[in-house]
C-alpha cells in the first residue's frame, strides 16, 4: 500500500486524531480520550464526536490509492445523533461512502469507543473540491 499520509494539521495535532484505516469508500479515524476534550460533565464534548465523525466521512469519499492524485472534499451537511457515553480510552469513528456522483457524495459513520460502546452516528453530504 502506498504512503497516503498527509501533513498533520494544527487542529488534528491538538485533538490528537489519526487515520487508522483508509480504503475505497471507507475510513476510520481514532483519537485517545484526553482531559482537555471534556465538557462540564467530565465526558468528551459532543463537538469532538462531531469532528471525528465528519473527518472520517470526509476521508471515506476521497480515497484514490495514489498519493499524487489526492481528492479533497468539504462538508455541505452534517447530522449527528448522540446515543451514549464513552466508557473506554479511545474514540473510533468508522465511515463509509454510501453514494453520490461526480461533484458530491453521501456518507454515514458510527462512533464507538475501544470497549465497543456505540456513542454516536452521523450522516453527511460532501462536495469534492476542485
Amino acid at each position: 500500500m502506498p504512503d497516503l499520509t498527509e501533513p498533520t494539521s494544527g487542529f488534528q495535532a491538538h485533538i490528537g486524531y489519526a487515520l487508522s484505516d483508509w480504503r475505497t469508500d471507507h475510513a476510520t479515524v481514532e483519537a485517545p480520550i484526553a482531559p482537555f476534550m471534556s465538557n462540564r460533565q467530565g465526558i468528551p464534548h459532543g463537538g469532538v464526536h462531531a469532528t471525528l465523525l465528519d473527518t472520517a466521512m470526509g476521508f471515506a469519499g476521497c480515497y484514490t490509492g495514489d498519493p499524487d492524485n489526492r481528492l479533497l472534499a468539504l462538508t455541505l451537511s452534517l447530522t449527528v445523533n448522540y446515543l451514549g457515553q464513552a466508557q473506554g480510552t479511545r474514540l473510533i469513528a468508522s465511515a463509509r461512502r454510501t453514494g453520490g456522483g461526480r461533484r458530491t457524495y453521501f456518507a454515514e459513520a458510527t462512533l464507538t469507543d475501544d470497549t465497543g460502546a456505540l456513542i454516536a452516528t452521523a450522516t453527511g453530504v460532501f462536495r469534492y473540491r476542485s
